[in-house]
């Protein structure tokens, strides 16, 4: 069984090992290729947001606890200034910066659920899961 595996995140570098690890993982629970594919982009996505906007934070990787169901949670957690607007920053397009505005909306795309909690100087947790479709 999975244990709860932690990636501090403060550089490019964090992004590309968090990556790896959540390919990791995510081979060792059973995802498919194209899968893994897209767990490892939502991770690049919440980690650069990390980096970018909070400067260090954390990737949690948990299985989760959703009795036979297994999966793969990422909880992407920060003490950075937070989001002012959590609904305009969900929006497609809307980018604070120069990016464009596919981050974290991007990463809700590629999972199967997500839930993003932030407040104003007290920084961010974002909770992405990918479920096991073809669960042997």
């Amino acid at each position: 069984m999975l244990s709860e595996t932690r990636v501090p995140i403060a550089s490019a570098f964090d992004i590309v090992t968090a990556r790896q690890q959540g390919r990791s993982l995510a081979k060792e629970l059973g995802f498919e290729n194209a899968e893994m594919t897209l767990i490892a982009a939502a991770i690049s996505e919440v980690s650069r947001n990390i980096v970018e906007y909070a400067g260090h934070g954390v990737i949690i990787f948990q299985p989760p606890n959703n009795g036979a169901r297994r999966g793969l949670s990422v909880i992407a957690q920060d003490k950075g200034p937070g989001i002012p607007d959590i609904a305009k920053a969900m929006q497609y397009g809307y980018s604070s910066r120069r990016g464009l505005g596919v981050g974290l909306p991007g990463a809700k795309l590629l999972m199967d659920d997500f839930d993003i909690v932030s407040k104003a100087g007290d920084g961010t947790t974002v909770t992405m899961k990918k479920w096991l479709h073809n669960a042997k």
